[in-house]
């Protein structure tokens, strides 16, 4: 038996989960915000901390500190590093950051990854390239818009990194060697997926010239030991590590219900998209994550419960007043747009309307329905690949919805659990370290990760009501295909 930590570096906040090695069972946690160093970027508005979208990488630092403070780290003897995504520390040839940090959340460079696209011939040409085709949020488009806007500052990058791979060279003790992990690689636009490598001439096409990229090591590998002696694990992105510790395997997916959506399963092999609907991530076991995103999720079901003068959950008891189909009310939840299928500049539909359907209830359903078919369209893009879907996780607050609950399973037309909460991203960079730390002494396979249990849970099944689910799917397909014809080829 021994322990190790896991620690989560989000937007706003770190959060460190001790974990025993052998069961994953949390011994002790601790938890700081992260500080608003003096000069850090608001964001357009002068947002608060979670929304800024730029911040000095020192303040990550910082906030770890507090978070170990008071002994939490007493006895580990390996640490798994996870961050935000998307992320971009840009370091000169002394390794000194050249400006504060790029977060995920920046939509400045959403014109960048438009020129991208064209840069390289197309949608297609990405996809089949690295499996990603080019967003604001990705390193790659904020490379661009570095180069764009502030040219002399570019210039003096020569060496990129994301968050997890900053704080873990910060660990080590600043070391010659950076790594990172093929999890964390895949999001940046310039790693594919498929053939495990990096395109380093994707990112001299953003940024103007060649930069130095950090070594990817496997997912049981070590990074490297702190001065101290303590192990430091590979660390990957937070959709990896929640995936990780959540302990998804092939047959299950994952939908994380947000203001969007996004859906990803695990997968043999990378799967490749012309039309870029499915971004080809690489997991943290040597597997594959491909995700299929939308733009609407919970936004629709707020938007609906704002019209009825309540909130989510008064909706959802509504909602379970109607019944399934609510009545011949459809609505296709594009209230911005939809990326799947990819109709950026069409807007919401609410079909079907009679005098019988024109009630609170029936257009609360629909809200429901027609959110949860959003995402049955995601997860049949993944099925049409190939990718087997027997369970399904849901994520985010509006999955203890009842409605959401009651509708899920029958939409989905799989299992769906709906864990309970807790910080999956850390205890899945806690995992890693003791897969990590267990190679290092010989206890475990790099083939195999530790058997941690599985997390606790609600379990619905679609049962008797598969059919009359797949029934309002149709009618949900067929107006979709009536208002949008071919939306998906």
């Amino acid at each position: 038996m021994g322990i190790v930590a896991g620690l989560d570096s989000s937007s706003e906040y770190t959060r460190i989960v001790i974990c025993d090695t052998d069961t994953g069972a949390v011994i002790r946690q601790g938890y700081a915000p992260h500080p608003v160093p003096e000069g850090a970027d608001g964001g357009e508005d002068g947002a608060a901390a979670g929304r800024r979208t730029e911040i000095d990488p020192q303040a990550w630092l910082l906030s770890l500190g507090d978070a170990a403070a008071g002994g939490l780290l007493e006895g580990v003897q390996a640490i798994g590093v996870t961050a935000q995504q998307h992320g971009l520390v840009m370091l000169d040839e002394t390794g000194t950051p050249v400006r504060p940090a790029l977060v995920g959340n920046d939509k400045r460079a959403q014109t960048a990854a438009a020129d991208l696209v064209d840069a390289l011939g197309g949608r297609e040409a990405w996809a089949q390239a690295v499996g990603v085709v080019p967003q604001a949020a990705q390193p790659v488009a904020k490379l661009r818009w570095l180069a764009r806007q502030e040219p002399e500052t570019a210039r003096r990058v020569a060496e990129v990194l994301q968050p997890h791979d900053w704080l873990v060279w910060q660990l080590l003790g600043r070391p010659p060697r950076r790594t990172t992990d093929r999890g964390g690689a895949s999001g940046t636009g310039y790693w594919s997926a498929a053939t495990e490598s990096w395109r380093p001439d994707l990112a001299e096409l953003a940024l103007g010239h060649r930069v130095k990229l950090p070594e990817v090591i496997g997912p049981a590998e070590a990074a490297g030991q702190t001065p101290e002696g303590l192990l430091i694990s590979a660390g990957t992105g937070e959709t990896m590590a929640a995936a990780f510790g959540l302990g998804v395997g092939i047959g299950d997916a994952v939908v994380s219900l947000g203001a969007s959506g996004s859906v990803f399963s695990v997968h043999h092999q990378a799967l490749v998209e012309p039309t870029g609907m499915i971004t080809s991530l690489a997991d943290a076991t040597g597997l594959h994550l491909p995700v299929v995103h939308t733009l609407n999720a919970v936004r629709a079901l707020r938007g609906t419960a704002d019209l009825l003068g309540t909130d989510l959950e008064g909706l959802s008891a509504l909602a379970l007043k109607s019944t399934p189909g609510s009545y011949g009310l459809v609505l296709l939840p594009y209230l911005e747009g939809e990326r799947t299928p990819d109709l950026p500049h069409t807007a919401g539909t609410l079909a079907g309307l009679r005098r019988e359907s024109m009630k609170p209830e029936h257009l609360a359903r629909a809200a429901f329905e027609g959110m949860l078919c959003g995402l049955a369209d995601a997860l049949d893009v993944l099925r049409g690949r190939g990718v087997a879907v027997n369970r399904v996780f849901l994520l985010g607050p509006a999955a203890d919805l009842p409605a959401v609950q009651a509708i899920a399973p029958a939409l989905l037309g799989a299992q769906v659990v709906v864990p309970q909460p807790a910080d999956y991203t850390a205890l899945g960079a806690a995992r890693q370290a003791a897969w990590a730390l267990g190679v290092a002494q010989g206890t475990l396979s790099p083939q195999q990760p530790p058997l941690w249990h599985a997390p606790a849970g609600q379990v619905f099944e679609p049962g008797e009501d598969l059919a009359v689910g797949q029934a309002v799917r149709q009618q949900y397909v067929t107006v979709r295909e009536q208002t949008h014809p071919g939306a998906f080829g």
